[in-house]
């Protein structure tokens, strides 16, 4: 394997410094110290996803409950561990050439749940299922910098790069891409066979989700339940209620509201992790009035954000500054100062883009993030002072992500954010995206994403990372006034490792093959 890249800078280096923003910052986890893990017993967890829509294309998964079906029966090439390093999943090894344009991932000796073994062939063939012209998937902007992908031999797989992209293996490391079975034409039938520590036994989109471990697992420290059943239990009253009387042995996304009632009983225990998700209002700015850039300065403006944070998370979170890039990654913009709520300076671009007076209306549900609706109100209430006119619209729980995101002018939303800014942006943030749910484009910064993609000097990529949030944070459609902790509930025997990945909730999403019972 390739130890040097250019300018003297070790894949090491720089698979470490591209995971900082996935370091456990601050949880309650449980014991000091976590028993050996055991195997044996039925977990049963409620999630606060989960929607009629879902479904088992890997392009199409946008919730928990999706990705935690998606990390329990399949692999990736790469995995974010606990402490945010990079380490190999299905790749067994990976090299790259020195400019970072072409990298050969070694396929390690794993089967399917099918007892096939898994090829190189597979691995393209799930890739590719993602790229194209006619490719609807969410994972479309990031794998399309990939020129060509080659078997070499029947276990590794060349990719070759349109430029340079010290963050390739990272990317690998997405939840959409997954590791299926080539049905021998060049495609996978997504039906749930992939070579994860779990086999499916029932699917019910948007209900329920059913596994049993796989006995043929390639990996000895995975999958220590028996088996696993997910329920989907979106309102947050119903979940809390599944936990408190045993229904389930753990929930996601506690309402930070009656936290304190949860914490009172014995046999639970609340875990609360920082990393890199945000709580959002995406304003489409290529819907009127929004296409206005003074007016999106004033809804910015109009906004108190610590209010926002002390009544909503509890605490429970750091302040947002209208971008996608929390503070503790490596190339957050620590010299943007904070927003804050400013009524004069909201009623002056709303002056001078001629909106004075104007009423917005704002989409909101809980299954945007918990207490989404409170947070419109709070957002209706400081934005009144702004002298802006905000309608509130609670919309339908299921179905929210396919008919009110990235299909409303504005709504509440959340992301759990990518461990390196190059995903964030190319997910969400490039012009003509799938996910782009601002639907904002903007040349310089699209520029400036490709460029910084392939630069491999430290200091210069700052600059360019810096450059690109100063033009999203007062160009763009997004408002993001807060970060969120992670903050779940299990019960007192429910263990895991002393550190739990913050990439996503719940240990990366990664709890089904990683936890245990005591």
């Amino acid at each position: 394997m390739s130890d040097l890249m250019n300018n003297g800078v070790t894949r090491r280096g720089l698979m470490q410094g591209a995971a900082a923003g996935a370091l456990v910052l601050g949880a309650g986890l449980g014991p000091a110290k976590a028993a050996e893990p055991k195997r044996g017993g039925k977990m049963s967890f409620g999630k606060a996803h989960g929607q009629t829509s879902d479904s088992h294309d890997p392009g199409s998964w946008e919730n928990g409950f999706t990705t935690t079906l998606g990390f329990a029966l399949y692999n990736r090439l790469t995995e974010v561990d606990t402490d945010g390093s990079l380490i190999p999943e299905l790749a067994e090894s990976w090299e790259a050439s020195p400019d970072a344009s072409e990298w050969t991932f070694k396929v390690r000796n794993a089967e399917f749940h099918d007892g096939s073994k898994v090829t190189a062939a597979d691995v393209i063939a799930s890739i590719n299922h993602h790229r194209g012209e006619d490719s609807q998937s969410a994972a479309k902007p990031i794998v399309t910098p990939i020129k060509d992908l080659a078997a070499v031999g029947n276990d590794a797989v060349k990719f070759t790069l349109d430029g340079g992209n010290a963050d390739f293996p990272f990317i690998l490391s997405d939840y959409h891409l997954v590791i299926g079975k080539d049905n021998g034409s060049g495609k996978v039938d997504w039906t749930g066979m992939g070579s994860g520590s779990y086999t499916l036994n029932n699917f019910e989109p948007g209900v329920r989700l059913d596994m049993s471990r796989n006995d043929n697992n390639w990996r000895s420290d995975r999958g220590w339940f028996e088996d696993i059943e997910v329920l989907a239990i979106v309102d947050p009253v119903a979940r809390q209620n599944a936990l408190m009387t045993g229904s389930v042995q753990g929930i996601d996304r506690v309402d930070v509201k009656t936290v304190d009632l949860l914490k009172r009983n014995p046999n639970l225990k609340i875990e609360a992790v920082s990393g890199t998700q945000h709580f959002t209002f995406p304003m489409r700015v290529n819907a009127a009035p929004f296409d206005n850039v003074d007016l999106r300065l004033a809804v910015k403006y109009s906004v108190k954000r610590q209010e926002m944070l002390d009544k909503i998370l509890r605490g429970y979170g750091a302040l947002g500054n209208d971008l996608p890039i929390s503070a503790n990654q490596r190339f957050y913009n620590k010299d943007l100062a904070q927003r804050e709520f400013d009524a004069d300076k909201a009623k002056f671009h709303l002056k001078k883009a001629g909106m004075e007076g104007v009423e917005l209306t704002l989409y909101a549900a809980d299954a945007a993030f918990p207490g989404a609706v409170d947070a419109a109100q709070l957002y209706q209430a400081s934005a009144k002072e702004a002298g802006i006119r905000i309608k509130i619209e609670r919309a339908a729980n299921d179905g929210y992500w396919s008919n009110i995101w990235n299909a409303k002018p504005w709504c509440a939303c959340y992301w759990g954010g990518r461990p390196v800014e190059d995903q964030m942006f190319s997910t969400a943030y490039q012009s003509g995206v799938p996910w782009n749910d601002t639907a904002w484009s903007n040349e310089r910064f699209d520029e400036l994403l490709i460029k910084a993609r392939a630069e491999l000097n430290e200091e210069t990529r700052r600059t360019m990372y810096y450059e690109m949030q100063e033009i999203l944070h007062n160009d763009g459609g997004l408002v993001a006034p807060m970060f969120a902790s992670y903050v779940n509930a299990i019960a007192k025997n429910v263990m895991h490792a002393d550190q739990v990945a913050s990439n996503w909730s719940l240990d990366g999403e990664r709890w089904a093959e990683r936890w245990w019972f005591a």
